[in-house]
């Protein structure tokens, strides 16, 4: 199995990155993995004070194969530096695990990804490896495939990711033409379709409703597992996505997942148990449901 890179995108929060990283460091491929942590440049003066205490913890990081900083001297906002970063790695290396400064992952991450890299590696229909799943107390399956991407620690290869779609324009355009919305919006569960106007409109910059609308639109598949691996830690002030966060809260599994023999297909009844989850919690949260793919800039 070819170990694959990881990328991890930072900008000026040290807890929350140095809470990713330890976790990382726990995991049991680490030593055999190269990180590259892309580094983003300051907005602001009193950014800048806080991104270059920041650099100085990441030059210590230790336990991988390799450590690569790439220290941005510009600010290129989140959806700029995934962009840039990720093509940059997939170029070198063919394939990519991604992270964000706010991701913790269980010791057991870095495992199902790369075997879901490698075993899914020339299935052309299925476009990433997602790690993280909504803390449902229903039975899903050990791992499921779901139509369109996700962005809470993920995976791919070169060949996935030269689908995406920068122009949101051309993606509203053609889910309208193909009467697709009901659908992409998970029969009205989440509204996708909102956050792609909104990034049109300039009101975010998301990178990953672009991502999910280009495999969506190309009917690509993302495999999920029925038990999380990530937990997202930044759902609060510091971060630019932020809610109470209730919703999302996962309790990451402590267990190997098992990559297998399912059907590359999307699992219409794990769907519909994702669709139930999210429309149970609708009430009194509707605003902060958007905040999985708002503002990722």
């Amino acid at each position: 199995m070819s170990i694959a890179p990881i990328a991890l995108f930072t900008y000026n929060r040290l807890e929350h990155t140095h809470k990713t990283v330890e976790a990382l460091q726990k995991n049991l491929l680490t030593k055999e993995s190269d990180l590259f942590v892309f580094s983003d440049g300051p907005k602001n003066n009193s950014d800048g004070e806080k991104i270059e205490t920041l650099r100085a913890y990441l030059r210590t990081i230790d336990g991988f194969k390799g450590v690569e900083i790439v220290e941005r001297s510009e600010n290129n906002g989140l959806a700029k530096s995934i962009i840039i970063g990720v093509t940059e790695i997939v170029k070198r290396f063919g394939k990519v695990i991604v992270l964000e400064d706010d991701l913790v992952t269980s010791p057991y991450f870095l495992q199902y990804m790369n075997e879901a890299l490698t075993f899914y590696e020339n299935e052309s229909k299925v476009i990433s490896i997602h790690g993280y799943n909504y803390p449902i107390d229903g039975i899903l399956p050990e791992t499921f495939f779901l139509r369109g991407t996700d962005c809470w620690g993920w995976a791919t290869w070169k060949r996935g990711w030269d689908l995406f779609e920068p122009d949101g324009k051309k993606l509203l355009a053609e889910l309208e033409s193909k009467r697709l919305i009901k659908q992409f919006d998970l029969d009205g569960a989440f509204n996708f379709s909102g956050m792609l106007k909104r990034q049109i409109a300039e009101l975010n910059n998301s990178w990953a409703i672009r991502w999910h609308a280009s495999a969506f639109l190309k009917e690509k598949l993302t495999l999920y597992p029925g038990k999380s691996l990530v937990d997202n830690i930044g759902q609060d002030k510091s971060g630019t996505h932020t809610s109470s966060g209730k919703i999302y809260k996962a309790n990451i599994s402590e267990n190997p997942i098992t990559i297998g023999n399912i059907p590359i297909e999307e699992n219409k009844e794990a769907r519909q148990t994702i669709i139930e989850y999210l429309h149970s919690r609708r009430h009194g949260i509707i605003e902060k449901i958007k905040n999985l793919f708002k503002k990722k800039s």
